[in-house]
């Protein structure tokens, strides 16, 4: 994983959820395009990914492995309205901030919650996040302090595989059961983020709707053929 800030010029603005393709051009003219969630909230002025590197992708192992300071990329964006959240918004009918990631899912919620941390009225949150092993956590000194910051927030973390010594969460796949001790109750009508592995996503938005979550409160992302975190 690597973090990759950028200094975009006339950049207009973007809202926490969204993402932007970023396109390499060869010197024999081949190009390619990939897509990337943003992860600096919007209240920042420059522009952070962070991007996993895929042995057999075709970019993502030059932003993680080749890229340099000065380089130059070329980027479309920001790109994306449905899977968006406003602290503002939020605010206006106090709805609590349910997040659901697996993997690398985790890094448009993650500007979601840099975007409330710097708001005015922050509400409720709770993220769950699922990962194989503890060093593949991202963001876990930041999540650390800003649980730390006591206002309002609480993550959860389970890994799939084997967990390090002293570890105390759970250590198994998201499933319904976890889901109905750690999200908000489907009363509470909580705004619902969901984004990873395609397996992951659709498992977690169906247990949600079984616990009697509104569908049309869960917003989904998803990426990769099928399996979870």
């Amino acid at each position: 994983m690597r973090t990759i800030v950028l200094d975009v010029p006339e950049w207009p603005g973007h809202r926490p959820g969204q993402h932007v393709d970023v396109r390499l051009t060869a010197e024999d003219g081949y190009q390619t395009e990939r897509s990337y969630s943003i992860a600096s909230p919007p209240e920042q002025e420059l522009l952070e990914l962070t991007v996993e590197r895929l042995d057999d992708g075709e970019v993502s192992p030059y932003l993680v492995g080749e890229l340099r300071e000065g380089d130059r990329l070329e980027l479309r964006g920001p790109i994306g309205g449905y899977f968006v959240w406003s602290a503002a918004a939020s605010a206006v009918d106090e709805s609590p901030l349910l997040l659901v990631a697996g993997g690398s899912g985790v890094v448009p919620l993650m500007c979601m919650l840099r975007h409330r941390a710097a708001a005015a009225r922050r509400p409720a949150a709770r993220l769950l996040y699922s990962a194989r092993t503890a060093d593949e956590l991202i963001y876990r000194d930041e999540l650390d302090r800003l649980v730390a910051a006591r206002d309002g927030l609480a993550v959860t973390v389970t890994l799939t595989g084997a967990p390090p010594p002293g570890w105390t969460g759970p250590t198994r796949r998201i499933d319904e059961r976890m889901l109905a001790g750690t999200a908000w109750p489907a009363a509470q009508r909580p705004a619902a983020f969901v984004c990873g592995p395609t397996g992951l996503v659709e498992a977690v938005a169906g247990d949600l709707v079984k616990l009697g979550h509104d569908p049309g409160r869960i917003k989904i992302e998803r990426f990769g053929p099928t399996g979870g975190a």
